[in-house]
């Protein structure tokens, strides 16, 4: 699927000075107040600029920029892991805000030899790591003020949410986020991710804290974590099923299988550490205990 990097500087800098033109004076690698071209490269960023009400200055999104629907409208510069130099200046941006983790490396390099502003925003999957993520986006449009109200009211309603987890009077689940099936084999989510810190937030123990990042884990890791839910992303229409999760050899002797206890949610809105956040642990803590989170 990757096509070789020369075509790329070729075409990069053949719209270098279209991009150069584009870019007002003064614009800098710290943002562009006044831009007007906005490719926005992460779902959570363009739902932030979404919200900040700068939906009208964007021109492109990559292919995890779902939410709001609007934002499918928009021309599509691809996954986030794997940008084209040429189809992002294409557009003729004179700012690209990028989550940190885009790539590839060298396609970064070219955009930042084109002159475009660009910004690459911090994603620590935590609260106040939400809020810096907003402030940064609403720093590079020109819009800190709207920003940082934002950053304050999601910062407040999470604090909410994580008192009325704390409060609960119940034994906490272990929780086993399953990223992918394969053959049988479960790619699960260890320390240091974040689905591991959205099962915390939401009263969780992750089941599989004896790994780091996301990694396969063997039949008897499997057993051993012991899981009373598993957890998954819904992408679109497809999500994994009970049937196809519990017949999970591994799996079947968990006091998850005893009740098929699986939830299933969207990937954006569970992992992606934005505006949506507190609603996304409000609903993962009244899946995990019924009842036990109030309105």
């Amino acid at each position: 699927m990757f096509r070789s990097i020369f075509p790329r500087i070729v075409v990069a800098f053949t719209l270098t000075a279209a991009a150069f033109a584009a870019a007002p004076a003064g614009a800098s690698e710290a943002g562009n107040p006044a831009a007007q071209r906005i490719v926005s490269v992460g779902g959570t960023i363009t739902e932030i600029l979404y919200a900040l009400g700068a939906h009208d200055r964007l021109v492109a999104v990559d292919s995890t920029s779902f939410y709001p629907s609007e934002a499918t409208s928009k021309p599509d510069v691809g996954y986030m892991r794997q940008l084209s130099a040429e189809g992002i200046l294409a557009q003729k941006p004179d700012l690209i805000l990028a989550e940190d983790g885009s790539g590839p490396p060298p396609v970064l390099d070219i955009l930042r030899a084109s002159g475009v502003p660009m910004v690459l925003v911090p994603t620590p999957a935590t609260a106040e790591g939400i809020q810096d993520k907003i402030r940064n986006v609403g720093d590079a449009v020109g819009l800190a003020k709207e920003a940082e109200a934002l950053a304050a009211k999601t910062g407040a309603d999470l604090e909410r949410i994580t008192e009325e987890v704390a409060k609960l009077d119940v034994a906490k689940k272990r929780v086993l986020f399953v990223l992918s099936l394969s053959n049988g084999r479960i790619i699960a989510s260890g320390t240091g991710t974040e689905a591991a810190a959205i099962i915390d937030m939401a009263g969780g123990i992750n089941a599989a804290s004896g790994v780091s990042g996301y990694k396969p884990l063997t039949d008897e890791a499997v057993i051993a974590a012991k899981p009373d839910v598993i957890l998954a992303m819904a992408r679109g229409d497809h999500k994994l099923t009970p049937e196809q999760v519990f017949a999970v050899p591994a799996l079947q002797g968990s006091p998850a299988a005893a009740d098929h206890s699986l939830i299933s949610m969207d990937g954006l809105f569970l992992l992606g550490f934005g505006p949506r956040t507190p609603e996304a642990v409000r609903a993962l803590a009244t899946q995990l205990y019924p009842g036990g989170i109030g309105g």
